[in-house]
């Protein structure tokens, strides 16, 4: 449905969303005409799934040499990503996938076992339509503001893991680790404000952790 917005002297015309419109449309809309604007390179590294992803500024400084793109949608859950693949994925042909999502799964996942089974149906969806695009899936992190969902995490990481292994053209990216302190805590000085979007010092670590993997 389309209406006029009359403000002033000037006329906007505005679609309205309808109430079927699943989580995240608009989002992925604003992608879609940023696309028709900016074309995106030819067979890219595509970076997506949640915040953290969205959130890394200098991803292509960071990877300088290789044709990455980055696709994150902020607040993503698996099922969201998995909603989206033929819109966030599938049109830019990547030569690569890589995966940061199942970390706001946590909060509300009754266990790791449940997140592990929205990742391998996100999984097993992109597989049936990229049978040879090597994925790499980056391990939920340990935020502090989350400390109390860890447990969850640890299960869903060690699944996630052991699920990858048995697939072809797949790496499980392990930051998880690298992450906590010498007691096994989260270290707060490589987040935010807000104890759950990383700093500089966060996106480092992945870095170092990821690029090995990274297809020229």
């Amino acid at each position: 449905m389309r209406y006029l917005l009359c403000i002033g002297f000037i006329i906007i015309s505005v679609t309205a969303r309808t109430q079927t419109q699943p989580a995240f449309w608009d989002d992925v809309q604003t992608i879609k005409r940023y696309d028709q604007i900016f074309a995106p390179p030819v067979s890219p590294i595509l970076f997506t799934g949640s915040s953290s992803i969205r959130l890394w500024g200098n991803l292509a400084e960071q990877f300088c040499g290789y044709k990455v793109l980055n696709r994150g949608i902020g607040g993503a859950v698996l099922k969201d990503i998995d909603r989206y693949v033929e819109d966030i994925i599938l049109p830019y042909h990547p030569k690569q996938i890589v995966l940061y999502i199942g970390e706001n799964d946590i909060v509300s996942a009754p266990s790791g076992d449940s997140v592990f089974a929205g990742f391998q149906k996100l999984f097993v969806h992109i597989r049936s339509r990229l049978p040879q695009t090597p994925v790499a899936y980056i391990s939920i992190k340990p935020s502090p503001s989350r400390e109390q969902y860890l447990p969850i995490a640890v299960r869903a990481n060690k699944l996630i893991r052991e699920f990858l292994q048995q697939q072809p053209n797949t790496v499980f990216v392990d930051i998880y680790q690298s992450m906590l302190d010498k007691n096994g805590k989260p270290r707060p000085e490589l987040f935010r404000d807000d104890q759950l979007h990383m700093v500089a010092a966060g996106y480092e670590i992945w870095y170092k952790k990821l690029r090995p993997y990274l297809i020229k």
